[in-house]
């Protein structure tokens, strides 16, 4: 297709296109599009159906693959072109409009393996292109970074396949299953020299970003320690129909792995680094085979001594943070939109930290800051790494009596 027509056929939002250096950097052959329809649109200009007026959305052939290793060091961006590998419930409103709306960012196209549901979610959120085949995103010159937002089991293979093809990735949370594949997943970005960020966005969001600052204002004195308690009924799930949230073969756990891992980091950012960690496991409501009751001991930077007790089996939802202090306290929810709560011996005050509409924006927006040398995004591979081996220590005796491999 002529170089014209195809930039008419598939604007990118606005964004200034990368220099020719980027475009070789991406290291593919031009996108083809042949054909007219077709039930999974594979290789094919495809109209999407509905009343949008918008023009007909395509998903194009797989670039010509390369053997050459990408350089350790590449410039910064002008702007951030991105994809999306897998487009399920966490892209329509935490993350995929969040890469839309950052400066000197936008996104091109979406992956997922059922087509119609790829072109379904680029004709409602204004994508240009779409595919069912995560290797022709992967490889599409038009595409600078990729975010994986499929099932945890999945994201070492798509990690180590953005890698592999020189460019930048932005990977849910969990990062992974276990530690060791997030180890496997920060070897390949460093062996191709790319940058790898983890959606643990707690890190950048406003909210978080006033405890931090309370902390650093010593508004309750030196820290001493954390308490932490996470409680919810959960839910009676046909044994057909588990979530994949509370199936270990794909999520690495249950409800501790996905919610408590996002405390567990915020808190790691907080305080410093997780360390000395151990905890115990079970499983007292029977709904699934993943363990929905969880305590946990663990250390924070220079010795901060913090506990933690979870359970999605319990009569009420409770969500308590509890940061004490040498002159008081610090009470926040990790889920919730509540006020901070600042306890000293002058008394009570609250601090309003409300959740920005598309969560995922602030860090979003580090990353993209961080791909166009203009910052640093606060939340990597490295830093989620110390978050999957608290997990893997919590649930070690657990996963060991269960038979729980990977």
């Amino acid at each position: 297709m002529p170089r014209t027509l195809l930039a008419t056929a598939f604007p990118c939002c606005g964004v200034e296109l990368a220099d020719a250096a980027q475009v070789l950097d991406a290291k593919v052959a031009s996108l083809e599009l042949s054909g007219r329809a077709s039930s999974r649109g594979y290789g094919r200009s495809m109209t999407v159906p509905g009343p949008s007026p918008e023009p007909a959305l395509a998903a194009a052939r797989p670039a010509a693959a390369t053997t050459t290793a990408p350089p350790a060091h590449r410039p910064p961006l002008t702007a951030v072109r991105w994809g999306i590998v897998g487009v399920g419930d966490v892209t329509e409103r935490k993350s995929g409009p969040g890469l839309q709306r950052a400066e000197r960012s936008s996104l091109v196209g979406v992956m997922r393996r059922d087509g119609a549901k790829a072109a379904d979610y680029a004709r409602r959120h204004g994508v240009p292109r779409w595919y069912d085949d995560a290797d022709a995103l992967i490889a599409d010159p038009e595409v600078d970074a990729v975010y994986v937002a499929t099932p945890p089991d999945s994201h070492r293979d798509y990690v180590l396949r953005v890698a592999a093809a020189g460019k930048p990735v932005y990977v849910e949370k969990p990062m992974a299953r276990t530690a060791a594949e997030c180890e496997e997943m920060i070897a390949a970005c460093d062996d191709a020299g790319v940058p790898l960020f983890v959606a643990f966005y707690r890190r950048a969001m406003p909210r978080f970003v006033t405890v931090g600052r309370l902390l650093a204002d010593g508004a309750i004195g030196t820290v001493r320690a954390v308490r932490v308690l996470g409680t919810s009924p959960g839910e009676a799930w046909e044994p057909q129909h588990l979530p994949w949230r509370v199936r270990p073969e794909i999520s690495g756990g249950g409800l501790f792995v996905d919610l408590a891992s996002h405390t567990l980091d915020l808190l790691d950012h907080l305080l410093g680094p997780l360390s000395s960690v151990s905890g115990a496991a079970s499983n007292q409501a029977g709904r699934h085979h993943a363990e929905d009751t969880v305590t946990a001991a663990f250390t924070l930077g220079d010795g901060i001594q913090g506990s933690g007790l979870w359970c999605y089996a319990a009569g009420e939802r409770r969500d308590e943070v509890e940061i004490l202090g040498t002159a008081g306290s610090l009470t926040f929810s990790s889920f919730g939109t509540e006020p901070l709560l600042v306890r000293t011996a002058d008394g009570e005050r609250s601090v309003a930290a409300p959740y920005p509409d598309v969560v995922q924006q602030p860090l979003i927006q580090a990353v993209v800051d961080e791909l166009t040398g203009r910052g640093r995004a606060p939340s990597t591979g490295r830093s989620a790494l110390r978050t999957a081996r608290a997990v893997d220590a919590v649930l070690a005796t657990y996963r060991a009596e269960r038979g729980i491999t990977f």
